[in-house]
């Protein structure tokens, strides 16, 4: 694992759904490894001020408002050298709830975003010097749970880009890969006893914090290696079943 006496220069992270849960975890992991980071939320950002992160406010599914953003926190910065994709969303879904706008919601935020996420970093990066790229997808893209019908394929559809992009970045020495968590402990998963709920199905009899997640992220995006195109699933067992 890199540490911060290891880094030869400092460097910058883009991580966006930055204000909370995992995306705020992995901000803050770079952030401590004496990394820049460019924290991406639709909203304020509910952070303390730290001078090693420069928060932007804007929507993932607006690609050019996206690249503004990034480009200006970058400008007096370090490099561009790692884009983490933690924004999402996961509203229920079935065959006979959902509707064109509940679709069209869900596949902007997790799909398209994913890709314009990955346009804006890649025109960042560069080749010269490399870099590595984490999306965040679900191990509901291999294990499905009932009424997550939209959500489980859009996050299917991220693995699908993960290994794509993997292909299309490699000659630009970009690696790509995802993290499939699975039961996590947020303020989203706590409400209305949902987590206490899934508990006794997890094999390890627990959800994951969220500083596990961000470290499985950091171990991946924070020094390129050899692994490109893969999704890891830190589901604590549950895939297994």
């Amino acid at each position: 694992m890199q540490t911060l006496n290891q880094q030869t220069a400092p460097q910058s992270v883009l991580v966006t759904g930055a204000n909370s849960g995992m995306g705020r975890a992995t901000a803050l992991r770079f952030v401590a490894e004496g990394w820049h980071v460019v924290a991406v939320d639709v909203t304020e950002p509910t952070h303390a001020a730290d001078p090693n992160i420069t928060s932007v406010v804007a929507d993932i599914t607006d690609e050019a408002a996206l690249s503004a953003g990034v480009e200006r926190a970058l400008m007096n910065r370090p490099r561009l050298a790692a884009v983490v994709n933690a924004a999402g969303i996961f509203p229920t879904s079935s065959l006979t709830s959902y509707d064109v706008a509940l679709y069209r919601r869900i596949f902007d935020i997790n799909v398209l975003g994913t890709l314009n996420v990955a346009r804006v970093g890649a025109k960042h990066i560069g080749p010269e010097e490399g870099g590595a790229m984490v999306f965040f997808a679900s191990v509901d893209a291999f294990a499905v749970s009932r009424n997550q019908l939209l959500y489980s394929a859009s996050k299917a559809a991220v693995v699908s880009l993960t290994r794509s992009l993997a292909i299309e970045l490699a000659e630009s020495r970009i690696t790509v890969n995802a993290v499939a968590p699975g039961w996590v402990d947020t303020e989203g998963t706590r409400r209305g006893g949902r987590i206490e709920a899934a508990i006794p199905g997890i094999p390890l009899k627990r959800a994951a914090s969220v500083d596990e997640i961000a470290t499985w992220v950091w171990n991946l995006a924070g020094k390129p290696s050899y692994i490109t195109g893969e999704t890891v699933c830190i589901a604590g067992g549950i895939f297994m079943r």
